[in-house]
């Protein structure tokens, strides 16, 4: 079977994208796409999880079109999101978002019956507002004791398509309910969450073979027929699986979209006091690794902007206004909770800058320079701090996803960190989720061949360090902005 579908579904869009390995070289080719993005009902966020799975078959069915009868395919989406199901596997009510305000407080509640500390020695994983931990226990305790079965949203949609439950290992980590020693759920905070073990599905490790795609779909909507593999199904996994390997030199990566995840990936995790600290964390990744990595804002902040403005601007001309505007003029600290889901991105901006005595930036092209100067700044300061937990000097960062094409901010980041930016692919999180269904097909032997088959197939862009004028003033100001880290 050389025929291998990524379904890859993030915040912002979706697409199903065919990957063909020939000669040793990758290529692509999108096949559907589509946006995505939560709703507001009633005062809470929902994504429309029925629209996600007709997207699925929509797209399966563009391969039919496409002369497509067989196939593997596997799926990626974000990471924390959850869906309940009753004994007959029935949803019990729609699935919130993460960025739903029903977790504020949640932390502190959870911090008076166990300690933070006690909680990251366990999982390692850092503390976020919407983490599933907080999430589930801001749920309905009833709906959530009527739960037969509690999977993540990619595992949802594995079942809606083969009719097998899973808790895929990369996504169930970030539910902070894995216990690091034991390998599986950790019986004391299920039990804070009042939940039992038997309501979580079998922990399944990328790779697996899911079954095929039910018939009835298949002879029903004209679909090919799929075998499912269990992707790295957190797409953060999956663009960390894309990133072409470095040979000899010690590099980190920023895997850059809604979210800007900044680390490295090792063989064992640092869950010390330090570690909890600077807030970073310890995800789960594919064949037996760890992402250790810090949490950023990310794009989600210039796509507010764009929606509010009317969406008159490309990013692309947005990145060139930006391009023409002063630079390092205003400054947010983008990991403050204020910046998660406010209600006008564009009023929070200006607001922020006003209160710390700023510009406040008018223009788009302003907003937009404020974001990316921001970001850079924000990428600055945390591979510092990256380094200092791991020991070990970084040497190039490798930008990887959607903000790899931001020329820009790619150029910003290498002048605040003074060392070789490596930009693309853009499409890593597809690359990931493919090489993982390459490796199960036997094409190709493991994940080291298929980083070396990803870095020759795509085009990879160097930033080299330019001069800052007045760069310690600037990092001095920034560091007294960014104070205390927050997210």
């Amino acid at each position: 079977m050389n025929k291998h579908i990524a379904v890859d579904i993030g915040a912002s869009s979706g697409r199903l994208v065919l990957g063909t390995l020939r000669d040793g070289i990758l290529t692509l080719e999108e096949l559907h796409r589509f946006s995505n993005g939560f709703t507001e009902h009633e005062g809470s966020c929902f994504w429309d999880i029925d629209y996600l799975f007709d997207q699925i078959i929509t797209g399966l069915q563009k391969a039919t079109a496409h002369g497509i009868t067989e196939c593997t395919l596997g799926i990626d989406t974000w990471a924390v999101d959850y869906v309940l199901l009753d004994a007959e596997g029935s949803r019990i009510q729609e699935v919130y978002a993460y960025r739903d305000c029903r977790t504020e407080g949640m932390m502190e509640e959870v911090a008076a019956l166990i300690p933070p500390e006690t909680v990251y020695a366990k999982t390692g994983i850092q503390q976020l507002t919407f983490n599933t931990l907080y999430q589930l226990y801001a749920h309905d305790r009833n709906e959530r004791a009527a739960a037969e079965q509690i999977l993540l949203v990619p595992d949802y949609l594995y079942y809606r398509l083969g009719g097998r439950k899973i808790n895929e290992v990369t996504n169930a980590s970030t539910t902070q309910l894995l216990n690091l020693q034991t390998g599986d759920f950790d019986s004391e905070l299920l039990s804070l969450l009042h939940l039992r073990r038997e309501q979580f599905a079998v922990l399944t490790a990328p790779g697996e073979s899911l079954g095929y795609i039910r018939e009835q779909l298949v002879s029903r909507y004209n679909l090919p027929r799929c075998q499912l593999i269990c992707a790295a199904t957190h797409d953060t996994a999956s663009a960390v699986l894309g990133v072409p390997v470095q040979k000899g030199r010690s590099s980190a990566y920023i895997s850059s979209g809604t979210w800007s995840l900044l680390g490295v990936e090792l063989d064992q995790p640092i869950n010390n006091p330090l570690a909890m600290a600077a807030n970073y964390t310890n995800e789960w990744g594919a064949f037996g690794t760890y992402r250790f990595l810090k949490n950023i804002m990310g794009l989600w902040l210039i796509q507010e902007v764009r929606r509010l403005d009317g969406e008159r601007y490309s990013f692309a001309e947005l990145a060139r206004l930006a391009g023409e505007a002063e630079g390092f003029r205003s400054l947010i600290p983008c990991n403050d909770p204020r910046f998660l889901n406010p209600d006008h991105m564009i009023e929070e901006i200006r607001a922020a800058c006003v209160e710390s005595g700023q510009p406040e930036p008018q223009t788009p092209g302003q907003l937009a320079r404020c974001i990316f100067d921001s970001l850079a700044l924000s990428y600055g300061s945390y591979l510092q701090e990256l380094e200092a937990l791991t020991g070990t000097a970084v040497e190039v960062l490798q930008i990887v996803g959607g903000g790899a094409n931001n020329g820009l901010l790619c150029q910003l980041t290498a002048n605040v960190i003074g060392r070789e930016v490596l930009a693309g692919p853009t499409e890593s999180t597809a690359l990931g989720n493919l090489a993982v269904q390459l490796i199960h097909e036997g094409s190709v032997a493991h994940i080291a061949e298929a980083r070396e088959i990803i870095g020759n197939s795509f085009p990879i862009v160097s930033y080299t360090p330019q001069p800052v004028p007045e760069l310690q003033h600037l990092l001095e100001r920034w560091e007294a902005l960014r104070a205390p880290d927050v997210l």
